[in-house]
C-alpha cells in the first residue's frame, strides 16, 4: 500500500473538507437537540457509519482478493448508510427543520459521486464518535 495523504483526498471530486464536515455535522446536531426519536435514529445512524467506515479504514490495506471478497458487503453496508441518512432527514423535515444538511450532501439521483460524498460524511461521524470515546 502506498501511504496516503489528506491532500491527495482533497484532490478527487465531492471531497468533503474537514470545515465544512464540521459545519454540516453542528447543523445536524442542532436540528437533532433533545428530541428523543430524532436522537434515536442519530444512533442508528452513528452504528451504521462506524459499520462502513471499518470497511474503508481497511480497503487500501487489503489485497485485492480480499477486496473482491468485501466488496459486495461494503456496498450493501453503503446503501444502508445512505438509507439511515435520509431516515433521519426525512424524520427532521417531518418535524418542521430543514435538514439542509442532507441536501448539501446531495443526493447519488443527481451525481454518482454523491454516494462517495455520503460515505466521507459517515466517515466523519464515526471519527468525531472515536476520538470523543477515549
Amino acid at each position: 500500500m502506498k501511504p496516503v495523504s489528506y491532500e491527495e483526498y482533497l484532490e478527487k471530486p465531492k471531497s468533503l473538507d474537514l470545515e465544512r464536515a464540521r459545519t454540516l455535522h453542528r447543523e445536524m446536531l442542532e436540528e437533532i437537540g433533545n428530541d428523543p426519536d430524532a436522537v434515536e435514529l442519530y444512533e442508528e445512524l452513528a452504528l451504521a457509519a462506524a459499520k462502513y467506515a471499518g470497511f474503508r479504514a481497511n480497503w487500501l490495506l487489503w489485497s485485492r482478493e480480499k477486496r473482491m471478497d468485501q466488496d459486495a458487503g461494503r456496498t450493501a453496508c453503503h446503501n444502508s448508510l445512505i438509507v439511515k441518512f435520509n431516515q433521519l432527514a426525512r424524520y427532521l423535515k417531518m418535524q418542521g427543520r430543514t435538514a439542509a444538511w442532507r441536501d448539501a450532501l446531495g443526493y447519488e439521483e443527481d451525481d454518482p459521486y454523491n454516494r462517495k460524498t455520503i460515505g466521507d460524511f459517515g466517515c466523519w461521524i464515526a471519527f468525531v464518535d472515536s476520538v470523543n470515546a477515549r
